[in-house]
Protein backbone atom coordinates (compact mmCIF):
# COMPACT_ATOMS: atom_id res chain seq x y z
CA UNK A 1 0.00 0.00 0.00
CA UNK A 2 1.20 3.62 -0.65
CA UNK A 3 0.22 6.92 -0.45
CA UNK A 4 -2.31 8.55 -2.32
CA UNK A 5 -0.43 11.57 -3.46
CA UNK A 6 3.03 9.66 -4.03
CA UNK A 7 1.28 7.13 -6.42
CA UNK A 8 -0.10 10.45 -8.58
CA UNK A 9 3.19 12.10 -8.48
CA UNK A 10 4.95 8.89 -9.50
CA UNK A 11 2.60 8.56 -12.20
CA UNK A 12 3.67 11.54 -13.27
CA UNK A 13 0.46 13.45 -13.00
CA UNK A 14 1.98 16.26 -11.28
CA UNK A 15 4.64 17.57 -8.14
CA UNK A 16 3.72 15.64 -4.85
CA UNK A 17 2.80 19.09 -3.42
CA UNK A 18 0.42 19.68 -6.47
CA UNK A 19 -1.11 16.35 -6.10
CA UNK A 20 -1.87 16.65 -2.64
CA UNK A 21 -3.71 19.92 -3.37
CA UNK A 22 -5.70 18.20 -6.03
CA UNK A 23 -6.56 15.80 -3.25
CA UNK A 24 -7.65 18.04 -1.16
CA UNK A 25 -9.87 19.76 -3.42
CA UNK A 26 -11.61 16.27 -3.95
CA UNK A 27 -10.51 15.85 -7.62
CA UNK A 28 -9.25 12.55 -6.99
CA UNK A 29 -11.30 9.54 -6.57
CA UNK A 30 -10.27 5.63 -5.88
CA UNK A 31 -13.15 2.88 -6.84
CA UNK A 32 -15.45 5.60 -7.94
CA UNK A 33 -15.01 7.33 -4.20
CA UNK A 34 -13.50 10.77 -3.91
CA UNK A 35 -11.03 10.88 -1.57
CA UNK A 36 -9.50 14.19 0.73
CA UNK A 37 -7.86 12.72 3.00
CA UNK A 38 -3.95 13.36 2.33
CA UNK A 39 -1.85 10.25 3.17
CA UNK A 40 -4.98 7.89 2.38
CA UNK A 41 -3.19 4.73 1.24
CA UNK A 42 -4.04 2.67 -1.78
CA UNK A 43 -3.22 -0.38 -4.01
CA UNK A 44 -2.46 1.20 -7.26
CA UNK A 45 -2.10 -2.82 -8.88
CA UNK A 46 -5.55 -3.46 -7.42
CA UNK A 47 -7.77 0.30 -7.40
CA UNK A 48 -9.12 2.49 -10.00
CA UNK A 49 -7.80 6.07 -9.43
CA UNK A 50 -8.67 8.93 -11.50
CA UNK A 51 -8.54 12.67 -11.39
CA UNK A 52 -11.35 14.78 -12.56
CA UNK A 53 -13.17 11.22 -13.30
CA UNK A 54 -10.34 10.16 -15.54
CA UNK A 55 -8.31 7.16 -14.74
CA UNK A 56 -4.79 7.68 -14.18
CA UNK A 57 -2.30 5.34 -16.16
CA UNK A 58 0.30 4.18 -13.98
CA UNK A 59 3.35 4.06 -16.43
CA UNK A 60 6.73 2.81 -15.35
CA UNK A 61 9.08 5.36 -14.75
CA UNK A 62 12.72 4.99 -17.16
CA UNK A 63 15.17 7.67 -16.92
CA UNK A 64 17.51 7.77 -19.71
CA UNK A 65 21.22 9.37 -19.96
CA UNK A 66 22.30 10.94 -23.46
CA UNK A 67 25.45 12.59 -24.64
CA UNK A 68 24.41 15.46 -26.25
CA UNK A 69 26.08 16.85 -29.76
CA UNK A 70 26.48 20.48 -29.58
CA UNK A 71 23.78 22.03 -32.69
CA UNK A 72 20.61 20.18 -31.04
CA UNK A 73 17.86 22.27 -29.10
CA UNK A 74 17.03 20.83 -25.56
CA UNK A 75 13.34 20.55 -26.23
CA UNK A 76 10.86 18.10 -27.52
CA UNK A 77 10.26 20.25 -30.74
CA UNK A 78 11.48 23.51 -31.95
CA UNK A 79 8.79 25.95 -33.76
CA UNK A 80 12.40 26.78 -35.76
CA UNK A 81 12.53 23.34 -37.52
CA UNK A 82 16.56 22.81 -35.52
CA UNK A 83 17.24 19.48 -34.64
CA UNK A 84 16.09 18.20 -30.80
CA UNK A 85 17.50 15.49 -28.62
CA UNK A 86 14.59 13.84 -29.03
CA UNK A 87 15.31 12.66 -32.12
CA UNK A 88 18.69 11.34 -30.57
CA UNK A 89 16.83 9.16 -28.00
CA UNK A 90 15.37 5.76 -29.38
CA UNK A 91 11.69 5.27 -29.97
CA UNK A 92 9.49 3.75 -26.78
CA UNK A 93 6.44 3.43 -25.71
CA UNK A 94 7.37 5.49 -22.48
CA UNK A 95 7.03 9.35 -23.37
CA UNK A 96 10.23 10.92 -22.39
CA UNK A 97 11.27 14.69 -21.44
CA UNK A 98 14.51 16.31 -20.92
CA UNK A 99 15.46 17.23 -17.27
CA UNK A 100 16.41 20.88 -17.64
CA UNK A 101 18.41 22.13 -20.92
CA UNK A 102 21.73 22.22 -22.37
CA UNK A 103 21.97 25.07 -24.65
CA UNK A 104 22.38 24.95 -28.44
CA UNK A 105 25.69 25.10 -28.39
CA UNK A 106 27.01 23.16 -25.08
CA UNK A 107 27.52 19.60 -25.09
CA UNK A 108 27.39 16.79 -22.62
CA UNK A 109 25.04 15.26 -19.71
CA UNK A 110 21.34 15.39 -20.66
CA UNK A 111 18.84 13.14 -18.94
CA UNK A 112 15.50 12.05 -19.35
CA UNK A 113 12.86 10.32 -17.64
CA UNK A 114 8.61 10.53 -17.63
CA UNK A 115 8.99 11.46 -13.34
CA UNK A 116 7.26 14.63 -12.81
CA UNK A 117 8.53 14.41 -9.06
CA UNK A 118 11.80 13.48 -9.87
CA UNK A 119 12.58 16.39 -12.09
CA UNK A 120 11.28 19.29 -9.96
CA UNK A 121 13.19 18.23 -7.54
CA UNK A 122 16.08 18.08 -9.42
CA UNK A 123 15.88 21.50 -10.94
CA UNK A 124 14.58 23.04 -7.53
CA UNK A 125 17.47 25.36 -6.03
CA UNK A 126 16.40 24.36 -2.61
CA UNK A 127 18.19 20.84 -3.55
CA UNK A 128 21.26 22.09 -4.41
CA UNK A 129 21.95 19.61 -6.88
CA UNK A 130 25.44 19.51 -8.33
CA UNK A 131 26.24 19.99 -12.02
CA UNK A 132 29.36 19.88 -13.61
CA UNK A 133 31.08 21.33 -16.43
CA UNK A 134 34.61 21.13 -18.26
CA UNK A 135 35.22 24.29 -19.38
CA UNK A 136 37.52 25.71 -22.16
CA UNK A 137 37.87 29.29 -22.18
CA UNK A 138 40.44 31.85 -24.30
CA UNK A 139 43.06 32.82 -21.33
CA UNK A 140 44.68 31.99 -18.46
CA UNK A 141 42.42 31.62 -15.24
CA UNK A 142 44.55 34.03 -12.69
CA UNK A 143 44.06 33.73 -8.89
CA UNK A 144 41.64 36.64 -8.85
CA UNK A 145 39.60 35.00 -11.72
CA UNK A 146 39.25 31.55 -9.62
CA UNK A 147 38.61 33.37 -6.06
CA UNK A 148 35.84 35.52 -8.20
CA UNK A 149 34.33 32.43 -9.15
CA UNK A 150 34.36 30.76 -5.83
CA UNK A 151 33.00 33.93 -3.91
CA UNK A 152 30.03 34.43 -6.60
CA UNK A 153 30.45 36.53 -10.07
CA UNK A 154 27.75 39.67 -10.36
CA UNK A 155 25.72 39.25 -13.18
CA UNK A 156 22.93 41.02 -14.82
CA UNK A 157 20.57 38.96 -12.41
CA UNK A 158 22.49 39.10 -9.84
CA UNK A 159 25.22 37.44 -7.46
CA UNK A 160 26.36 33.68 -8.53
CA UNK A 161 26.72 31.43 -6.04
CA UNK A 162 29.69 30.00 -4.91
CA UNK A 163 31.35 27.73 -7.24
CA UNK A 164 33.74 25.22 -6.80
CA UNK A 165 36.90 25.56 -9.15
CA UNK A 166 39.46 22.77 -10.74
CA UNK A 167 41.82 24.18 -13.09
CA UNK A 168 43.33 21.52 -15.20
CA UNK A 169 45.40 23.32 -18.12
CA UNK A 170 46.56 26.62 -18.14
CA UNK A 171 47.65 28.10 -21.50
CA UNK A 172 46.03 30.61 -24.38
CA UNK A 173 43.23 28.07 -23.98
CA UNK A 174 42.84 26.82 -20.48
CA UNK A 175 40.41 24.49 -18.98
CA UNK A 176 38.32 24.25 -16.15
CA UNK A 177 35.80 21.71 -13.89
CA UNK A 178 33.47 24.15 -12.72
CA UNK A 179 31.02 23.04 -9.92
CA UNK A 180 27.63 24.87 -9.76
CA UNK A 181 24.48 23.97 -8.57
CA UNK A 182 22.26 26.88 -9.68
CA UNK A 183 20.45 26.74 -13.15
CA UNK A 184 20.37 30.19 -14.91
CA UNK A 185 19.92 30.99 -18.29
CA UNK A 186 23.79 30.90 -20.40
CA UNK A 187 25.10 31.06 -16.67
CA UNK A 188 28.53 29.10 -17.05
CA UNK A 189 29.16 31.25 -20.09
CA UNK A 190 28.29 34.59 -18.51
CA UNK A 191 29.95 34.26 -15.28
CA UNK A 192 33.49 33.64 -17.80
CA UNK A 193 32.64 35.97 -20.18
CA UNK A 194 31.73 38.61 -17.02
CA UNK A 195 35.56 38.35 -16.30
CA UNK A 196 37.14 38.73 -19.71
CA UNK A 197 37.41 34.62 -20.40
CA UNK A 198 35.24 33.72 -23.44
CA UNK A 199 33.89 30.48 -23.80
CA UNK A 200 35.27 28.29 -26.42
CA UNK A 201 33.99 24.87 -25.44
CA UNK A 202 31.54 23.77 -22.61
CA UNK A 203 30.23 20.15 -22.07
CA UNK A 204 28.28 19.23 -18.89
CA UNK A 205 30.20 15.93 -17.31
CA UNK A 206 28.31 15.31 -14.22
CA UNK A 207 24.56 15.84 -13.23
CA UNK A 208 24.16 14.89 -9.28
CA UNK A 209 25.18 11.42 -8.53
CA UNK A 210 25.49 11.08 -12.74
CA UNK A 211 28.86 11.07 -13.94
CA UNK A 212 28.74 10.70 -18.06
CA UNK A 213 32.03 8.95 -18.15
CA UNK A 214 33.48 7.84 -21.67
CA UNK A 215 29.78 7.48 -23.79
CA UNK A 216 30.20 8.73 -26.90
CA UNK A 217 28.67 11.92 -28.45
CA UNK A 218 25.22 11.34 -29.69
CA UNK A 219 25.02 7.87 -27.52
CA UNK A 220 22.81 6.84 -24.63
CA UNK A 221 21.70 4.62 -21.93
CA UNK A 222 20.12 3.22 -19.60
CA UNK A 223 21.62 4.09 -15.39
CA UNK A 224 21.97 1.41 -13.78
CA UNK A 225 19.90 0.06 -10.93
CA UNK A 226 22.87 1.65 -8.41
CA UNK A 227 22.67 4.84 -10.44
CA UNK A 228 18.77 5.00 -10.09
CA UNK A 229 18.86 4.87 -6.32
CA UNK A 230 21.91 7.04 -6.01
CA UNK A 231 19.30 9.65 -8.01
CA UNK A 232 16.22 9.72 -6.40
CA UNK A 233 18.36 9.56 -2.78
CA UNK A 234 19.76 13.00 -3.71
CA UNK A 235 16.57 14.80 -4.10
CA UNK A 236 15.01 12.68 -0.80
CA UNK A 237 12.93 10.65 -2.77
CA UNK A 238 12.55 6.59 -2.63
CA UNK A 239 13.09 5.33 -5.64
CA UNK A 240 10.05 3.20 -8.17
CA UNK A 241 10.88 0.10 -9.25
CA UNK A 242 13.88 -0.09 -11.33
CA UNK A 243 12.82 -0.85 -14.98
CA UNK A 244 13.66 -0.95 -18.51
CA UNK A 245 12.21 1.32 -21.49
CA UNK A 246 9.24 -0.24 -23.68
CA UNK A 247 11.39 -0.57 -26.99
CA UNK A 248 8.97 -0.24 -30.29
CA UNK A 249 11.68 -1.27 -32.43
CA UNK A 250 15.52 -3.14 -31.68
CA UNK A 251 17.86 -0.32 -31.08
CA UNK A 252 19.44 -0.95 -27.71
CA UNK A 253 21.97 1.05 -25.76
CA UNK A 254 25.18 1.66 -28.30
CA UNK A 255 27.29 1.79 -24.68
CA UNK A 256 25.58 0.19 -21.74
CA UNK A 257 28.85 -1.71 -20.09
CA UNK A 258 29.43 -2.21 -16.35
CA UNK A 259 32.65 -1.21 -17.53
CA UNK A 260 31.93 2.24 -18.78
CA UNK A 261 29.46 2.91 -15.64
CA UNK A 262 32.18 1.91 -12.78
CA UNK A 263 35.04 4.12 -15.12
CA UNK A 264 32.12 6.85 -14.67
CA UNK A 265 31.90 6.32 -11.09
CA UNK A 266 36.12 6.45 -10.29
CA UNK A 267 36.15 9.50 -12.22
CA UNK A 268 33.22 10.94 -10.41
CA UNK A 269 34.76 9.94 -7.16
CA UNK A 270 38.22 11.40 -7.99
CA UNK A 271 37.14 15.05 -8.89
CA UNK A 272 35.10 14.76 -5.68
CA UNK A 273 38.05 14.34 -3.48
CA UNK A 274 40.33 16.45 -5.61
CA UNK A 275 37.45 19.28 -4.38
CA UNK A 276 37.50 18.42 -0.72
CA UNK A 277 41.98 18.27 -0.81
CA UNK A 278 42.09 21.69 -2.85
CA UNK A 279 39.64 24.37 -3.47
CA UNK A 280 41.31 25.56 -6.75
CA UNK A 281 42.57 22.10 -8.08
CA UNK A 282 45.36 24.26 -9.51
CA UNK A 283 48.98 22.67 -9.49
Amino acid sequence: MERLQKVLAHAGVASRRKCESLIADGRVSVDGKAVTELGYKVDPARQVIAVDGKPIRLEAKVTILLNKPTAYVSTVSDPEGRRTVMSLLPKIEERLYPIGRLDYDTSGLLLFTNDGALTERLLHPSHHVEKVYRVTVQGRVNKEARQLLQQGVELDDGLTAPAVVEVLRQGEESVVHLTIHEGRNRQVRRMFEALGLPVKRLKRIAFGPIALGHLKTGEWRMLEPDEWKALYRSVDLTAPPYTKPTFLDSPRPKRDSRRAVTQARKEKSATGARRKGNTTGFR
